[in-house]
């Protein structure tokens, strides 16, 4: 008895000097002792006693049982749990498809949280607390009663408003009807990486849609896409078309792209165009007319939203054939970027540019000179453009339209 007490004693010496030198700070994995009924069971190694738990009592009967130190939570990283969650791996998808309809979001789980922070109210310096106070470093203290208080009102304060703030319905603006997303403004674009800011400019929605690409994975994939126009109302304006999955980030998407390619879009006295255009892209043809101030904006809806944001405001504009808005911006795009002023007119032709007013009768106005010498003989009549007549203008122009209404028979009651 004595010489297994001595044994004892001196291996529990030596297992305090070995953890004390730091040579075992790294635990066995997978092995802990448990106490056990049977008394043939002893320590086998030192070393697997070291490895377990660095401490060494009177000697008793033990069984050795393996056990996992590490779970599933903490073998993998934030974000590959998230994916999981989510379903954004191609096999999850396949899983969830059809399942859920409404797409599930990443939850910032930190949110609100202060490491450190805790109803006890201690300061742990580097987390809630400096490191350095007066050229000092801090040692771990904690905060007195009041000070305490006050902490956890200003969290629980800022906990309600913040829930009070996602109850809360922002209300969207109105647009071209009340349901749809056409006609709605988004505001400035957001600032650029070197900071500049695009404070005079506004952007307006002109179309949202769901598009749809099959993949041999996911199958049937879901994306919004979004065209979004903007402008300054002073002639510069341009348009985007944003894609993702969720409907407000393409909104934001195209916003901030259409910025980077703007078209400045020259306005006769900064109300209306310079010149009749007639321009056609693709299936889709917009037949656009120059009118006096106060007429107003006659066109498709689309067509007056981004004329307000060029800063056009009177013009009639006609159109046919298709109607897709994507379309329907690139031609007016299109044939606005392309139109003539009078002075380049009148420095192409040479001759004077000179403009008949109703005020004025028959006198003309110059309008635009040429900068260079001033061409003697005619105009040639091979110079002349061959402008494409609308018949129903024609018609209207000579009275031969008729009302659609002649001709039908009225009951007599």
């Amino acid at each position: 008895g004595r010489r297994a007490a001595n044994m004892a004693a001196v291996v529990a010496v030596a297992a305090r000097r070995v953890c004390g030198f730091g040579v075992f700070r790294e635990a066995w994995r997978g092995y802990t002792l448990m106490p056990g009924r049977g008394i043939c069971d002893q320590y086998s190694t030192l070393a697997c006693a070291l490895q377990a738990h660095c401490y060494i009592s009177a000697p008793r009967d033990v069984t050795v049982e393996q056990r996992r130190q590490s779970s599933f939570f903490t073998k993998l990283t934030a974000s590959e749990l998230w994916k999981g969650v989510l379903a954004e791996s191609g096999a999850s998808g396949r899983k969830g498809r059809g399942k859920r309809t409404k797409k599930k979001l990443k939850k910032d789980l930190n949110r609100g949280q202060i490491i450190g922070e805790g109803r006890s109210g201690f300061l742990w310096p580097g987390l809630n607390a400096p490191v350095l106070k007066d050229g000092m470093i801090q040692t771990v203290g904690q905060r007195d009663k009041e000070e305490l208080e006050k902490m956890q009102l200003a969290i629980i304060r800022q906990r309600d408003e913040r829930d009070k703030k996602r109850k809360t319905r922002v209300k969207k603006e109105r647009g071209w009807t009340g349901r749809s997303w056409g006609g709605v403004s988004l505001g400035p674009p957001d600032p650029g990486p070197n900071g500049e800011t695009y404070e005079d400019f506004d952007s307006r929605v002109i179309e949202v849609k769901n598009v749809f690409n099959m993949t041999a994975k996911e199958g049937r994939k879901k994306s919004v896409s979004a065209l979004v126009a903007v402008g300054n109302g002073k002639g510069a304006a341009g348009f985007a078309v944003g894609r993702a999955s969720d409907k407000m980030v393409a909104l934001r998407k195209a916003k901030n792209r259409a910025i980077h390619f703007l078209h400045y879009i020259e306005r006769y006295e900064d109300h209306t165009i310079y010149h009749d255009i007639a321009v056609t892209f693709k299936r889709t043809t917009i037949r656009m007319k120059k009118k006096n101030k106060g007429y107003g904006l006659h066109c498709h809806r689309a067509i007056i939203t981004i004329c307000k944001l060029i800063g056009i405001q009177d013009m009639y504009a006609k159109l046919y054939g298709s109607n897709n808005l994507l379309n329907l911006t690139r031609a007016l795009f299109k044939g606005l970027s392309r139109q003539e002023t009078h002075q380049d007119l009148a420095n192409k032709k040479a001759l004077y540019v000179v403009e008949f007013r109703e005020e004025c009768g028959p006198l003309p106005i110059v309008v635009a000179a040429p900068q260079g010498a001033l061409r003697e003989d005619p105009e040639p009549e091979v110079d002349v453009p061959d402008v494409k007549l609308e018949w129903k203008e024609v018609k209207a122009a000579q009275g031969m339209k008729k009302s659609p209404w002649a001709g039908v028979r009225r009951t007599v009651w």
